[in-house]
């Protein structure tokens, strides 16, 4: 995670968008955009992002005009875009920090004349106090849940179900990301043993309407 101070970082960009001729509004939105899922993901190094959600933030209704904007602004180094060859698995965003070290930070940015360095500086402001634990909203591999479940004393089968279901609807519930997978994994083991709970009553009540299809009517009631 990086130590980022939101403000200057933010005026450190428009500065830079200001002296950069090639930039256009789709430009400034997407990056606005994944600044902002930046931001969700408490400034890790990488983070994933969803097409439809940046599409959405940025305004951009045209996937041309996205993967247009997603690689000028890859070329122009305004941050590392790292796609997916996997259609279940998002893409991911390296950003790149500017301006709140004390040591000057070149980003090199397109102009109509060519390619020419900026170089920002000052001083950086460490929120230490302000510091939050990051949210890892995905496991790292299924290794990562088996190891988790079986400390819950849960068998490995059902991590397995657990990471099969998740991977393949990208970390979502719904709408909505997954802000923690361990407590995502909590809340399946407690449905699951609601679930197994459930199935023991209806198998009792069933086992019980039973009747001995052999019966003799001859020994008396």
């Amino acid at each position: 995670m990086q130590s980022i101070n939101y403000i200057s970082h933010l005026n450190q960009v428009f500065n830079v968008f200001s002296s950069d001729s090639r930039l256009n509004t789709t430009h400034v939105s997407m990056y606005m955009a994944l600044f902002h899922f930046w931001n969700n993901a408490r400034f890790a190094d990488e983070f994933f992002i969803n097409r439809n959600d940046v599409m959405l933030l940025s305004k951009i209704g045209s996937k041309g005009t996205y993967h247009k904007c997603m690689r000028d602004l890859d070329t122009w180094q305004y941050f590392k875009y790292l796609p997916s060859r996997n259609p279940q698995m998002g893409s991911k965003i390296k950003m790149f920090a500017l301006g709140t070290s004390t040591e000057q930070v070149e980003v090199r940015h397109c102009t109509k004349n060519g390619t020419s360095p900026v170089q920002v500086s000052g001083r950086y402001i460490n929120n230490t106090k302000h510091k939050k634990p990051v949210n890892i909203f995905k496991p790292k591999n299924l290794e990562n849940v088996t190891d988790f479940f079986i400390s819950k004393n849960w068998h490995t089968n059902h991590a397995a179900k657990f990471f099969n279901h998740y991977e393949s609807v990208g970390w979502k519930k719904g709408k909505s990301q997954i802000e923690n997978w361990q407590a995502a994994a909590q809340s399946w083991m407690l449905q699951a043993e609601a679930l197994e709970k459930t199935k023991n009553v209806e198998q009792k009540a069933t086992d019980s309407l039973h009747t001995i299809r052999n019966k003799n009517y001859n020994q008396p009631l």
